[in-house]
């Protein structure tokens, strides 16, 4: 069965809840390390008062017993202590840069019923889904990690680090950033933002080591890894730009430079010793890590709320402005793994799908076999 899966739930409201199905039998499901990510989500220099509310920790509704999946669909409930939506008064002043007036006209609804739907917090599903994802892909030495490479107007210098030391870096890092110099200019930055009451967006990176050659498909547009990944990273909240490797800078240069040459040992078959193409070429995975790069706009809601309508009286006036973050990238970069490793993982059980646990085992190690021999 394919893999699958559906949030429901507001930003305000009672609960966050996720189903998950197409989840083979057998993997461990380690509550803890999900919760984990989920608390990885809410930190981040710049966040707003609502993480110190809220902590969140999801419980298993369905789809494991004794602490494995049974292949049955896989249910998490979030619980929110901010619930109060039935209490909240309606809007009438649409936000430049957010789902208010667009959804609230096509969905013939107050601008309430639509941020709370749009509102980011609904990715604290995706990650737990996401951590699922990475307990999976963890059993096949398959792991992602993350780190905020632009906050603003500061960015960090060209070296290129290790998946080891970006792993090591941004670990112990405010910021998830894997360099300490740009950490305090970030953090600058969105301390200025605070005192203009403006917000700043950003970029981050995330990388997947462990992925084996020939994940996607050539054969059809929509079996694309690097479209896969693309469409479900701009899916995400705030998301303007996605590009893989080199990126933009692919229009910049020579041919010569931007791809991968390829080589071959016999003690590890195929290899590059560069990553240009960011770990994909022609719609697969090409043995080489990879390597996304995500943008961020700054967040739509502003202390000093930008010019709009009053959808009742259609006159002039200043945007809503309701409690908010300042940046969100660090967080965002968190959410970012969640995605990738969904989608990853996504990938990995149409090229070596089964019912079990033990029968992908079987059907992976028989095609890196194959490989080998090639």
């Amino acid at each position: 069965m394919p893999l699958n899966f559906v949030t429901c739930g507001e930003s305000h409201g009672k609960y966050l809840a996720a189903i998950v199905e197409g989840v083979p039998a057998g993997l461990e499901v380690d509550l803890v390390r999900i919760n984990q990510e989920l608390a990885r989500r809410q930190q981040g220099y710049g966040r707003g008062a609502r993480q110190k509310i809220e902590k969140d920790q999801v419980e298993i509704l369905g789809g494991v017993i004794a602490g494995k999946s049974t292949g049955a669909p896989i249910g998490f409930l979030l619980v929110n202590k901010d619930y109060k939506i039935e209490k909240m008064p309606e809007l009438f002043r649409p936000r430049p840069g957010h789902a208010d007036l667009a959804g609230s006209l096509k969905y013939d609804q107050g601008i309430r019923a639509v941020l709370e739907r749009a509102s980011a917090r609904e990715t604290a599903m995706r990650v737990a889904v996401g951590a699922l994802a990475r307990l999976f892909l963890k059993e096949f030495e398959i792991e992602v990690i993350s780190h905020v490479i632009r906050v603003g107007p500061v960015s960090v210098r060209a070296e290129h680090l290790s998946f080891a030391d970006v792993k090591k870096r941004a670990a112990h890092s405010e910021m998830n950033c894997a360099y300490p110099e740009a950490e305090k200019e970030m953090i600058r930055a969105i301390d200025n933002a605070i005192e203009k009451r403006d917000s700043l967006g950003g970029q981050y990176e995330v990388r997947v080591a462990g992925v084996p050659i020939g994940l996607g498909s050539h054969v059809h547009w929509t079996r694309k890894l690097d479209g896969r990944l693309a469409r479900a990273l701009m899916g995400k909240q705030s998301v303007k730009a996605v590009e893989f490797g080199l990126g933009t800078r692919s229009g910049e240069v020579y041919g010569s430079e931007a791809h991968d040459e390829i080589f071959y040992a016999k003690e590890k078959g195929y290899y590059r010793k560069t990553d240009r193409s960011g770990g994909v070429e022609g719609g697969m995975s090409n043995g080489a890590d990879l390597l996304v790069r995500v943008t961020m706009k700054p967040i739509s809601t502003l202390r000093r709320p930008l010019a709009s309508v009053n959808m009742k009286t259609k006159k002039p006036e200043k945007a809503e402005y309701e409690r908010s973050d300042i940046s969100v990238v660090p967080a965002g970069s968190v959410i970012g793994e969640a995605i990738v490793a969904y989608e990853v993982m996504d990938a990995f059980l149409e090229k070596f799908g089964g019912d079990s646990l033990k029968e992908i085992h079987r059907n992976y190690e028989g095609y890196l076999q194959q490989v080998r021999e090639s």
